[in-house]
């Protein structure tokens, strides 16, 4: 049975940085593009980053750029959100997500399988 779970999301002050985590257990996890999604309240669940299978190339929605870092250990079939520079529009409860097309589809409906979500609060 596919599972994803998110770890890491917590509560920071504006300006900090926080790590996420997503272990997953799928086969052939290296074949899989990864991605995380996020969601505020009463929103849409909206794209944030994905890498590709060797994590060589990463695509970042606008409002992240710069800021967050999205990156895979095939080794350990986890995949992390690095999170710096957080600002109070980044509080949501973060997903993770397994896909298989490049360049990745923004849209939920077009990824395979989801962690249940990690909250993350950005608040001072």
């Amino acid at each position: 049975q596919a599972q994803l779970v998110e770890s890491g999301g917590d509560l920071v002050q504006p300006g900090g940085s926080l790590k996420l985590s997503c272990e997953v257990s799928l086969p052939m996890f290296e074949k899989r593009i990864m991605g995380w999604f996020r969601q505020a309240p009463g929103m849409e669940r909206v794209f944030v980053a994905a890498v590709d299978w060797e994590g060589d190339n990463t695509i970042y929605a606008d409002s992240v750029r710069g800021r967050f870092n999205i990156y895979r250990d095939n080794a350990k079939s986890t995949v992390y959100l690095q999170m710096n520079s957080l600002k109070p529009e980044d509080s949501a409860v973060y997903y993770c997500g397994a896909g298989g097309t490049w360049p990745p589809h923004h849209v939920v409906a077009a990824w395979d399988y989801w962690g249940q979500g990690t909250q993350v609060t950005v608040s001072s």
